[in-house]
């Protein structure tokens, strides 16, 4: 199942990932994981069981087989394929001379903001989570790409919890439910098809905006 929450900027939507990754605590009522409220597992059992995108990426100094292997104990080259293959960025590094082995950061090549947000991606994927959160995380990429991953992603997110957190409609519009958030309240629920159909909805002045951002960029 598919979960999608969309809103401003500021509405309060990154939030939602921090609570339930435990990077704080609620001071009301309770978020749960099959049944258990987060904060009664230890920190590794819960983030064990997460694989988190942020919109602000972060790699090493050190090789793209390194940075997306990270934190595995056995690591399996073709996990890490097939988790390069899902988050659409396998074809970017095997056009790199060395591949996989390539170094990125300082010593290293240079990755756009698209391909560090996908080689993050991989990242996550490939400790095959029980729970994937994508946060803003296809902010870097054009509407195109950003549909490509996204196709990428749905054999991916149709075997576990999947949580999109996104400012733009594009992003979401597939998941099975979306949460539409202004200023850290839910104003909206429903399909991508459902919150299209409330023409004074917030939802749609979003979808309505993108289409004119998209409009004017081309």
């Amino acid at each position: 199942r598919t979960l999608a929450v969309i809103g401003n900027t500021g509405s309060g939507k990154s939030t939602i990932a921090a609570l339930l990754c435990r990077l704080y605590d609620v001071t009301s009522g309770d978020i749960k994981v099959d049944g258990t409220d987060v904060r009664d597992y230890s920190l590794t059992s819960l983030r064990e069981q997460i694989g988190y995108v942020p919109q602000d990426v972060f790699l090493f100094s050190d090789s793209i087989r390194s940075n997306i292997n990270f934190g595995l104990e056995e690591p399996d080259e073709d996990r890490m394929a097939q988790a390069a293959r899902d988050a659409d960025v396998y074809e970017n590094i095997i056009r790199f001379p060395e591949g996989f082995d390539t170094k990125v950061g300082e010593r290293g090549i240079t990755l756009s903001g698209g391909q560090k947000q996908r080689v993050s991606m991989a990242r996550a994927l490939v400790k095959e989570p029980k729970i994937l959160i994508l946060d803003d995380s296809l902010s870097a990429v054009d509407t195109k790409t950003e549909n490509a991953i996204l196709d990428s992603l749905q054999r991916v997110m149709n075997n576990r919890t999947s949580l999109i957190i996104s400012h733009r409609v594009s992003s979401v519009k597939l998941a099975d439910e979306i949460l539409v958030l202004d200023d850290g309240q839910i104003v909206q629920h429903g399909t991508h098809a459902a919150l299209m159909a409330q023409p004074e909805g917030l939802y749609r002045a979003l979808y309505e905006r993108q289409l004119q951002v998209e409009a004017a960029a081309s």
